[in-house]
């Protein structure tokens, strides 16, 4: 079973140890940012499945880190705030946080809002994965939305290359000729590049793939290509 990977964003480096290693012993992955921009990189770079975020950062400021995060994905997000704060608390949960919780916090506190948070968000997920949605292990792909994520990360394709994966997607386990993923996409009357689809392979790989340190696009030498179940 995969382990529920979570990112924190704070720059006191005792408490980002500190939860750091809490987490860890719970059994989460976790990984950690410093000041704002190396954090916002991260959550742009790597799929999680949470963020706490401090509000007080070097770089970009919490509620700007989480501003910009909503723009592109809808993973929860708990705030680590000071306790008069009530500005920024308010701030924060307009601007889309999940939850916040005040410093000095108790660690199974903050344990049980990120169990709560977790589970809210694996609902959000499902309710978003219907029969039309199409999947291969963290990646989804609606055709009717036009829309793909990997996690609950958002992913900026562009026409071909969502047509490129799409028909893939729609043909697991079947390995796709060149020449038929070139009638699909361009159409029998192409008259571009042979090597067309795999220029467009390597740019999905480039997205997909690399960022996730994950395989999904399969080379078959000689004939094409296939996305398999895995």
């Amino acid at each position: 079973m995969r382990k529920n990977r979570i990112l924190i964003i704070e720059d006191e480096e005792k408490i980002a140890r500190f939860v750091e290693l809490e987490l860890g012993y719970e059994g989460y992955e976790v990984e950690k940012a410093l000041d704002g921009r190396d954090g916002l990189a991260l959550v742009k770079a790597r799929p999680f499945d949470l963020i706490l975020l401090d509000i007080m950062l070097p770089g970009l400021n919490g509620i700007e880190v989480l501003r910009r995060i909503r723009q592109f994905s809808t993973i929860p997000v708990i705030l680590l705030t000071a306790r008069d704060a009530v500005v920024d608390k308010v701030t924060g949960l307009d601007g889309g946080a999940d939850d916040y919780i005040t410093k000095p916090f108790a660690i199974e506190e903050l344990l049980a809002r990120i169990r709560v948070c977790l589970r809210a968000g694996n609902s959000r997920l499902e309710s978003q994965t219907n029969a039309h949605v199409l999947t291969t292990g963290s990646l989804r792909l609606d055709p009717e939305k036009r829309a793909c994520w990997m996690g609950s990360e958002s992913l900026d394709l562009t026409k071909k290359e969502f047509d490129m994966l799409q028909c893939l997607l729609e043909n697991k386990n079947i390995v796709m000729k060149r020449e038929t993923l070139l009638d699909k996409i361009w159409g029998y009357d192409f008259a571009g590049e042979t090597n067309a689809v795999d220029v467009y392979i390597r740019y999905l790989r480039a997205k997909i793939e690399e960022p996730y340190h994950q395989k999904i696009i399969h080379t078959v030498r000689g004939v094409g290509y296939v996305i398999r179940d895995e």
